[in-house]
């Protein structure tokens, strides 16, 4: 594993080479709040590293503000926090000069829609159709994959032993991907410094971590089988012990291959076809994505956390227009706050466009 920057350091931008492995994508590929179930995958680490942290962490002499990550849990990136503290199947990070602890805004929150499993086939057959008419965005020899968004997550903060919901905001979240996935770069102020940082495949042994399901590149979308029996069972097997459950995992799994990524139109028509057969997926007809845009939403329940992920459609023209975790079921967390209505999680993709160059921004992005 790489050696942990000392907690008080923080380069400037000018400071940074862009050679340096800052973010690994397996840290940062998603925003905080898109790996909501996967408390599974976390707790075997948490489990393993709570006695030693616990042990060999310093009281700070202060009493700083700390930010809680909502179960499901959310995974941060490691490198935009001061310090991390794992304990208890929480997530904690202390506050310093990192992004997460730059903004707190009062808790997102929204009313709950009701889902009905009638229709549901029929709803993401009518979305396979029309992601077929959609034009396909083609990503030549050298270019990067860039995908623009507005996301926002809810967190349980705690200052002077007071804990609260607060939100980072609505913001805007940048994200550069060569094709091969071995350059990138992410600018999200809730997970990084201002200029962003540089997203990374290596891993702690120093090699370069191969593309999977749950962190692809745009080249490994390409080999992804586009039956949809055959592709939903690549995903159940490939994802098996992750989530709280099989069939919710697979559900995570389809949702981030349609966030941040440029799928191949067959591939994009498989996803949705191999939804329709996940055991209690829903549909909500009223459901609304970060920047407020109402559509119809294909969703399902997490039974563990309470909390429900709902992929949101334009209503006429079935497109994707992002997505949002909401709190359906009385949970509480560990504060007890988080009530019905509270959105964990909300996105919106405003921009998918391939560019030629890392950090170039579309004339079209706003």
């Amino acid at each position: 594993m790489r050696q942990p920057r000392p907690s008080n350091f923080r380069p400037t931008p000018d400071a940074w080479h862009e050679s340096e492995h800052l973010l690994s994508l397996d840290e940062a590929d998603f925003p905080a709040g898109r790996h909501a179930f996967r408390k599974e995958e976390l707790m075997a680490f948490i489990q393993q590293d709570t006695q030693d942290t616990a042990a060999t962490t310093p009281a700070p002499s202060a009493a700083p503000a700390r930010r809680r990550l909502l179960r499901p849990l959310f995974v941060l990136p490691a490198a935009a926090c001061s310090l991390a503290v794992l304990a208890a199947g929480v997530l904690t990070v202390v506050g310093g000069e990192s992004g997460p602890d730059t903004v707190a805004g009062p808790p997102l929150t929204a009313t709950v829609g009701t889902g009905t499993s009638s229709g549901v086939p029929q709803l993401l057959d009518r979305i396979s159709v029309a992601a077929t008419q959609n034009p396909e965005v083609k990503v030549g020899p050298g270019q990067y994959v860039y995908i623009e968004s507005k996301v926002g997550s809810t967190y349980e903060r705690t200052v002077d032993d007071k804990t609260t919901l607060a939100s980072d905001g609505i913001h805007r979240r940048q994200i550069w991907n060569s094709a091969d996935g071995t350059e990138g770069w992410l600018i999200d102020p809730a997970v990084t410094s201002p200029g962003g940082e540089k997203l990374d495949r290596t891993n702690e042994k120093g090699t370069s971590e191969p593309a999977h399901l749950n962190t692809p590149t745009h080249d490994y979308l390409a080999t992804l089988p586009t039956d949809p029996d055959t592709l939903l069972k690549k995903i159940y097997k490939e994802t098996k012990g992750k989530g709280n459950t099989p069939d919710q995992q697979a559900f995570t799994t389809i949702g981030d291959l349609l966030n941040e990524t440029l799928p191949p139109t067959a591939l994009n028509t498989a996803l949705f076809k191999a939804a329709a057969k996940i055991p209690g997926v829903v549909q909500v007809k009223d459901s609304a994505d970060a920047i407020g845009r109402h559509g119809i939403a294909v969703a399902r329940l997490d039974e563990t956390s309470g909390a429900r992920t709902e992929w949101v459609f334009d209503p006429k023209t079935y497109t994707y227009l992002g997505e949002r975790t909401i709190q359906v079921r009385p949970h509480g967390g560990d504060s007890g706050l988080i009530k019905p209505g509270t959105v964990l999680y909300t996105e919106a993709v405003t921009l998918r466009q391939a560019v030629d160059a890392l950090k170039e921004v579309p004339s079209s992005s706003v």
